[in-house]
């Protein structure tokens, strides 16, 4: 008896199972074999006996987790031949250095898992790849019509206008240490900004990383390397925790930012006692989660990571196939 269509790939609780290679995309718990999207905490983690992921992604499981023992380096575009006859090709997401979308082929069928993504440019990593699939299996962390990112210039231009207009305080951003710290120095580079940046110590080894692979991220500097008055009207960047943390005394008069999708939420903003939201997201928002189910036209599509419901049920009234997936370890982050 012939198998049931897509019976080779099941999303359990712990992550996507390719049943015939007997390996899972993105695991929240140590398999024996790994295929991970991406670097974040909630895709990645150590003690996979082996672990097929980008050469960057790979870098960056080493800095974050330690984990060399197993790593199996996929170029984008490589295809790599799995046991039981399953084929799968990393293709670019656009969603942080080395970042990918996984696609599965097996007996004529076809399966996209995204992992993470976004469709706006970003001078860190290469652009979203729009693939053909039968089953699309994507991400809805802002799966809400409310979310609709404005124009990343936009809010380099506030960020700017705001240094400009108070020279003797800093700006201190809050960004996530991985992929959005990174971004928003390189956009601030893009926007003329060539001014030293100062960086909280967390915050160097990753913005190393990305320099060796191949990111101009300008002039950075340490923050315990600098005294008060020297950063006075320049960039502060340190991970969210460290806003309101007693180590943000040492900076001069900080006015406190944070660049994160959440930030279009005003009681987000307040809650962090943020006075400069900046509404910079490196996931897809409502208008291009919808676009891009629409452009990859798949017969099913399969939602996960965040916002399940309102992309579902914009999936039926649209006459699009589609369910919601359960995985748990899935957290938002700071975006």
């Amino acid at each position: 008896m012939a198998a049931a269509p897509f019976s080779w790939i099941n999303p359990e609780p712990h992550g996507i199972h390719i049943a015939p290679a007997d390996c899972w995309v993105d695991p929240s718990r140590p398999v024996d074999k790994a295929l991970v999207t991406h670097g974040h905490a909630d895709h990645a983690r150590g003690g996979h006996g082996q672990t097929v992921a980008t050469p960057e992604t790979l870098a960056i499981m080493e800095l974050r987790y330690a984990t060399r023992d197993g790593a199996t380096p996929v170029e984008y575009g490589e295809t790599i031949r799995l046991p039981g006859g399953v084929d799968a090709t990393y293709i670019p997401a656009g969603h942080v250095l080395g970042s990918a979308q996984i696609l599965l082929e097996h007996a004529g069928e076809r399966v996209i898992v995204t992992g993470d993504y976004k469709r706006r440019h970003d001078p860190t990593c290469p652009p979203f790849e729009v693939t053909p699939c039968d089953i699309f299996i994507t991400e809805a962390t802002f799966g809400l019509p409310v979310f609709c990112h404005p124009p990343i210039e936009e809010e380099m231009r506030k960020l700017l206008d705001r240094l400009a207009a108070h020279p003797d305080r800093c700006v201190l951003v809050g960004a996530y240490a991985l992929g959005k710290a990174q971004r928003v120095i390189a956009e601030l580079r893009r926007a003329g900004h060539t001014d030293p940046i100062y960086l909280h110590g967390a915050m160097e080894k990753m913005c190393r990383l990305y320099e060796e692979h191949g990111v101009d991220l300008g002039e950075l500097r340490l923050v315990a390397d600098a005294d008060k008055d020297a950063m006075r009207g320049h960039i502060v960047v340190c991970p969210p925790s460290a806003l309101n943390d007693r180590w943000s005394r040492r900076l001069p008069d900080p006015i406190t930012a944070m660049a994160s999708g959440w930030m279009r939420i005003r009681q987000r903003a307040r809650q962090r006692n943020v006075e400069l939201p900046l509404v910079i997201s490196d996931h897809a928002d409502w208008g291009e989660l919808t676009r891009t189910i629409e452009e990859v036209d798949a017969s099913e599509n399969w939602i996960t990571h965040g916002r399940e419901d309102a992309l579902l049920r914009w999936c039926q009234l649209h006459q699009r196939r589609a369910r919601a997936l359960a995985l748990v370890g899935y957290e938002d982050e700071d975006d």
